[in-house]
């Protein structure tokens, strides 16, 4: 059974940092890509960022660049997402994953599976 376990989340002031962890086991996947997403309320899900089992680090929202950065374990089944200078437009329920493939725009689809959300709140 795959399993992911996501904490980190919080209530925290704009400027502020947050650090969320995601713990994936169960997983059968030789390439596989593990990462965060985010939901906005009334928004769609986006992907924010993840690592790719060959191919390294992939950032799909460009408002985060340079004020989020992923990282992991070196058996790569931890991510934790390093969230500095927080805004309000960050407020979002983080949903870490795992997928059977490399980022890009399967990440999310089949052959993913999901945490629980961990909900983030940026007061300004």
């Amino acid at each position: 059974e795959v399993q992911l376990q996501a904490s980190g989340g919080g209530l925290v002031q704009s400027g502020g940092s947050l650090r969320l962890s995601c713990v994936a086991s169960g997983f059968t996947f030789n390439d596989y890509s593990i990462g965060w997403f985010r939901q906005a309320p009334g928004k769609e899900r986006e992907g924010v960022s993840c690592i790719s089992s060959s191919y390294g680090e992939f950032v799909y929202v460009d408002s985060v660049k340079g004020r989020f950065t992923i990282s992991s374990d070196k058996a790569k089944t931890t991510v934790y997402l390093q969230m500095d200078n927080l805004k309000p437009e960050d407020t979002a329920v983080y949903y870490c994953n795992v997928y059977g493939g490399t980022g890009g725009k399967g990440w999310g689809g089949d052959r993913t599976y999901w945490g629980q959300g961990t909900l983030v709140t940026v007061s300004s």
